[in-house]
């Protein structure tokens, strides 16, 4: 396909308006304005419209293919939540305007939309407040961090480290540090899967701040030593704090805050259905126990005795502001319309088919591939490239040729503990037949790693760019620039 440049024709013009008869009177120095026209492409409307449509077919979403990305829940989006999002009451708003007037008032359908969805995560994940400013999971992240920082700041401790399974999110140990924290990392014990609890316990000690930690975690396996792991922390007045990346594995069966966990962050952007992808918006809601509630960043929003709402920032404790405003409304927004069109009943039912469609997925390939934890995963199961290795594949040799056969791959290389691996999340919202044409993907290219592995290696073949190298960027980077 042409880029848009090469189908310019000269003096091709999509719209032609007559001269202006109003004296044109310049604002821009002369210095810095043009001596000549931009090179700018020159088509017709008909033109421009057909480049852009035909570049939009080329576009790979939730929308239109499987998206098995692990540990990123990449779910389809019900557009009702769009609707909602979209009514002039929620989208003709401005967070400057005042929230009461004389005679009516502007923000309080805003304001109360916000509450109730603090509310409801209170009760989804047991926790004693929320805020939603936080505008992403790794900003969430960082919050959770200040606050575990305030916290000791303001009962004296001295304390430095947090403490980080080998398994965790990379942002994990980036947001930590970025408060100010040391960062060691706790192995995952080889023969479980899940964190070293007696390698913990020799760890942790009077400079613990925290530990962090993903239930469910990245290998998709719920730890069951939480109430050991949790006593330990409280020990040393760590606070436990629930990366909840992974809370699409458990709604409605696990609450962090019955297993003791002080702080959680939430993914609205994978748990609760709003979009995800492309840098953006997000948004990363953090939860607290009660003892964390006075270091809540401001405002808050608190409910009158006469059913109003209003913003306060009578919190002399808060560690302040983190974000512009009161988070990204809009995604609040859609989270919220989507707890609510579920109800208890369907978040449930959302995770249990999540669940059993990471383990179908898992059992079906057991025979093809590598499972390096054979036992029942929670909403993502990963598996390996060890036995196409033998023949020379790698994982990402079996994630360009998911590419050819339709399929967008999923996480290839994280976690870092297992080699060559696959993290595959299918979600609650595929079909049985799309899984099944996912497994029949993977399965012929197990097939095509032991009989044509050189195919492999030339993989992706039908799209308009082939395979690139991943790392020339770095190893010939130029920087050299004219301007």
């Amino acid at each position: 396909m042409q880029i848009i440049f090469e189908k310019s024709v000269p003096e091709r013009h999509g719209v032609s308006l007559p001269c202006s008869d109003v004296p044109a009177r310049h604002t821009v120095a002369e210095k810095y304005r043009r001596k000549t026209d931009a090179a700018l492409c020159e088509l017709s409307e008909l033109d421009v419209v057909r480049h852009f449509t035909a570049l939009s077919r080329r576009n790979y979403g939730v929308d239109t293919n499987f998206y098995p990305l692990g540990s990123c829940t990449m779910k389809y989006n019900p557009k009702i939540t769009e609707k909602i999002a979209g009514l002039t009451g929620f989208s003709a708003l401005h967070p400057l305007l005042p929230q009461l007037r004389r005679g009516g008032m502007l923000t309080q359908g805003a304001l109360a939309v916000l509450y109730e969805l603090e509310q409801l995560l209170c009760e989804i994940l047991g926790m004693d407040a929320f805020t939603v400013h936080p505008l992403a999971g790794a900003h969430g992240e960082l919050t959770g961090m200040m606050l575990i920082a305030a916290y000791h700041r303001d009962k004296g401790n001295r304390k430095t480290e947090i403490l980080i399974p080998d398994e965790a999110h990379g942002t994990n140990p980036s947001s930590a540090a970025i408060a100010g924290f040391s960062v060691r990392s706790v192995p995952t014990d080889p023969d479980t899967g899940v964190l070293d609890t007696n390698t913990l316990e020799a760890m942790i000690g009077e400079q613990t701040a925290g530990i962090m930690m993903t239930n469910p975690n990245t290998l998709g396996l719920f730890n069951p030593q939480i109430a050991r792991i949790a006593e330990l922390a409280h020990r040393y007045d760590a606070q436990l704090y629930y990366d909840g990346a992974n809370l699409n594995a458990i709604l409605g069966k696990f609450r962090p805050g019955d297993a003791d966990f002080d702080i959680v962050h939430v993914n609205l952007h994978k748990t609760f259905a709003t979009p995800h992808g492309g840098g953006g918006p997000g948004a990363g809601p953090v939860g607290v126990r009660k003892h964390l509630e006075p270091f809540l960043p401001v405002s808050r929003i608190t409910k009158r005795t006469d059913n109003t709402y209003a913003l306060n920032y009578d919190f002399p404790k808060s560690i302040g502001y983190i974000a512009p405003f009161y988070g990204n409304f809009a995604v609040c927004l859609k989270a919220y319309a989507y707890i609510l069109m579920l109800g208890g009943k369907g978040l449930i039912e959302a995770s249990e088919n999540a669940v059993l469609n990471a383990n179908y997925v898992m059992h079906s390939l057991k025979n093809d591939y590598h499972i390096p934890y054979l036992k029942t995963c929670m909403h993502e199961c990963v598996v390996s490239a060890k036995n196409q290795m033998k023949h020379g594949i790698h994982a990402i040799d079996i994630a360009k040729a998911l590419i050819d056969r339709g399929f967008h791959p999923p996480t290839v290389y994280f976690p870092l503990i297992i080699k060559e691996t696959m993290m595959i999340e299918p979600t609650e919202t595929e079909s049985k037949e799309t899984l099944d044409a996912f497994i029949i993907a993977m399965k012929e290219i197990a097939a095509a790693a032991k009989e044509t592995p050189d195919a492999l290696h030339a993989a992706p073949q039908t799209t308009p760019v082939g395979r690139l190298d991943e790392t020339k960027a770095a190893k010939d980077m130029d920087v050299n620039f004219t301007g």
